[in-house]
């Protein structure tokens, strides 16, 4: 039986989407209530770090042991891909041992080189081009304070990056708006925008893209990998920053979302994060919850087919 990767958001379909989200909701009740749920038992997550992390690395070790598992942290410091080991030979290896793979790299080829090797799940944690955990976490948060996000409208302001993506891919997959504010040069990867038709516009104006939105979302100027550009990138965002005036300017019952670390000061006024329209804590921490819906949808049915 071939192995169901989380790639992208693109490789479920709207419904398991959405059925992840439920589910999230579902497991953070139980978190909270105290009770034990643990399908994973001695099933064990390889989590691969090409790049630095908190809430990732956090989320999916804490997620994985509450569900009953264990998870092994795996730096390229400690392995031998960092020693050169093909990715693929690595993939045949690795998932010989393990019931899923987390990899956040650099490179999205990396998680697709590897996909294409491993016997088992392989969940993007991360890539330059694309962070579809958080975007689920985004929309359990969305779920969780307005219900349905499908048909309302979405502002992206700030870097075409890989964030910016995975707001495209959910806005096709969510059924919601995308208007994306960016400075010229710094749009989104073209071949979305097309694949995403009159689901997303890309405006020059802040003002223009959050007017009316129900949800208002931004990440730093400069991603990891771009530290030497911080000088400029600065420069050319400065008018890109979002504060509590741009928030006045959106919908009444708007939601600002972030997916950390923040910059204040940069990407964010100083005081955003404390505007009650800021939901950037419960955000980060349903990362936690949405991720164990994933874990357990991707490694529970390899074992009922076993």
């Amino acid at each position: 039986m071939s192995a169901r990767h989380f790639l992208s958001l693109m490789d479920c379909t709207p419904q398991e989407l959405q059925g992840l989200v439920r589910r999230g909701i579902e497991l953070k009740d139980l978190r909270e209530r105290g009770i034990l749920f643990e399908p994973l038992k001695n099933r064990v997550l390889g989590m691969i770090f090409e790049k630095a992390s908190t809430r990732t690395r956090l989320s999916f070790e804490a997620g994985m042991i509450q569900l009953g598992g264990q998870a092994i942290f795996l730096s390229p410091r400690d392995t031998q891909l960092g020693r050169g080991e093909p990715i693929s030979d690595s993939a045949i290896v690795m998932s010989s041992m393990l019931d899923a793979i987390m990899i956040r790299t650099f490179a999205h080829s990396t998680l697709t080189e590897f996909a294409a090797n491993s016997s088992v799940p392989v969940i993007n944690g991360l890539s330059d081009d694309l962070h579809p955990c958080q975007l689920m976490a985004d929309m359990q948060t969305f779920h969780e304070l307005r219900g349905n996000i499908a048909g309302k409208t979405v502002a992206w302001i700030g870097d075409g990056n890989n964030m910016c993506n995975s707001y495209m891919e959910a806005a096709i997959q969510f059924d919601f708006q995308l208007r994306i504010a960016c400075p010229e040069g710094y749009e989104p990867e073209g071949q979305l925008l097309a694949q995403a038709g009159d689901r997303v516009q890309v405006f020059r104006d802040p003002r223009e893209a959050v007017s009316g939105a129900h949800l208002v979302s931004t990440d730093v100027w400069a991603s990891m990998g771009q530290e030497d550009e911080v000088a400029a990138r600065i420069a050319t965002f400065r008018p890109y920053q979002v504060d509590r005036a741009l928030l006045d300017v959106a919908a009444e019952d708007v939601l600002f979302m972030h997916c950390l670390p923040a910059h204040r000061g940069e990407e964010i006024s100083h005081d955003l994060l404390d505007d009650k329209r800021s939901v950037a804590w419960q955000q980060a921490e349903n990362r936690l919850h949405v991720q164990k819906a994933l874990l357990e949808f991707l490694v529970e049915p390899a074992y009922h087919h076993a």
